[in-house]
């Protein structure tokens, strides 16, 4: 796919490679962006490049399929969304073990 921009590239990423949530709320500002209403934001930032793991790049649409739409109200309301909806994504490649037996 041809992005907008480079997703590792300064606009894509302040010139270190990041993934997935750093990408996605970089775009917003804590004081002006809030309330935040998700089909404005889809619409400003939706053809915009997220990289998910070393080699995985999707769109910030393909991803916000996944995350409740509405309006959030604050920053945290909206990185928690952002984070429920990465992990329900078929994007999200990080799965902890849960506990303390490392063994299983």
């Amino acid at each position: 796919m041809d992005w907008p921009h480079d997703p590792d590239g300064e606009e894509g990423s302040e010139g270190m490679r990041k993934f997935g949530h750093a990408v996605i709320v970089k775009k917003v500002d804590e004081e002006e962006s809030f309330p935040l209403d998700t089909a404005a934001f889809v619409e400003e930032y939706g053809d915009d490049p997220v990289r998910m793991d070393h080699e995985t790049v999707v769109s910030l649409a393909d991803v916000f399929e996944y995350v409740e739409e509405g309006e959030y109200d604050d920053i945290v309301s909206f990185h928690q969304a952002v984070g429920d909806g990465l992990r329900a994504s078929p994007y999200w490649q990080y799965n902890p073990m849960i506990g303390d037996d490392v063994s299983a």
